[in-house]
């Protein structure tokens, strides 16, 4: 099994650097899939209200960890709120997750999306329902029904606005996409600034996109390495002290993305960080 890597939470907390993401894991695939995931290492799983699996997941790590000699405190369970709950109905949602899941607390709840759903892109709305979703969120954690809070696909301007008035709770982790194609600089460096734990999705640029994986100059440094693209682009993460949340459905594919034990020299790194810049996925800058 390969090494653990941990980021030391402003709360105190630990979380794995390397963690599972079940986007599109649903149905009779998920105890499969989870048997592999807790085979190989991974003590991290992410969800969220929007894939329609957290009861699968509930039901999966019941079954699943006693058979591997886990208890619910081994792992670290991170789910999101769904961009129609933002406001009041934080507070419901969570009380929803937590039901689903089948576990008496969430060891990290995002806010998925700084927007509302129905809500105008550009409406200071967004601002004002998302600040009452995060009251909402510190008092769950009050209240022992989370251990952590945090926010994904904010930018700079919105996770600025949240650290200045943060209800006592500041985020402990962003939630972006990132990948060598997406290096989200400011972020990053707000995030190292502030101690707050940026952690990737995507980052071997999404499900379906062969585009880092089959990109020439990734797979001359796998080669050279004796290593799979896949690898290479989470260690590039890694090594800027970036967690990730690789997905998939393959046994081979999840053993080998947890199997990152080696360091990218950094003439390979400088190849990596010239790559040119496009997103594949939500863009909070059309979020006011």
């Amino acid at each position: 099994m390969a090494e653990q890597m941990h980021f030391k939470l402003l709360s105190g907390d630990v979380i794995p650097m390397v963690g599972f993401g079940t986007w599109t894991v649903t149905g009779s695939s998920v105890t499969p899939i989870i048997d592999h995931a807790l085979a190989a290492g991974y003590r991290l799983f992410d969800t969220a209200t929007m894939y329609g699996n957290e009861a699968e997941l509930g039901r999966a790590f019941k079954e699943l960890l006693p058979k591997h000699n886990l208890e619910r405190k081994d792992i670290f369970i991170a789910t999101k709120l769904y961009p129609d709950d933002h406001g009041e109905n934080a507070a419901k949602a969570i009380n929803e997750s937590l039901k689903l899941l089948d576990c008496e607390y969430i060891d990290l709840y995002l806010i998925h999306w700084p927007g509302v759903y129905g809500v105008s892109p550009k409406s200071p709305e967004n601002a004002r329902l998302r600040d009452i979703s995060w009251q909402k969120m510190t008092e769950a954690v009050k209240k022992g029904l989370v251990k952590n809070i945090g926010v994904s696909n904010y930018n700079v301007k919105q996770l600025k606005q949240l650290l200045q008035n943060d209800h006592g709770i500041k985020p402990v982790v962003n939630q972006v996409e990132r990948h060598p194609h997406c290096r989200q600089k400011e972020i990053l460096e707000l995030c190292n600034k502030e101690e707050i734990c940026l952690q990737a999705y995507m980052p071997l640029g999404g499900t379906g996109n062969k585009d880092l994986l089959e990109n020439a100059k990734v797979k001359k440094i796998a080669d050279k390495l004796g290593k799979r693209p896949a690898q290479v682009l989470l260690r590039w993460n890694l090594q800027q002290n970036v967690a990730v949340i690789p997905k998939s459905s393959s046994k081979e594919h999840i053993f080998n993305n947890f199997d990152l034990n080696f360091i990218l020299p950094d003439e390979d790194m400088e190849v990596l960080n010239t790559f040119p810049q496009t997103k594949y996925d939500w863009d909070p800058d059309s979020i006011a």
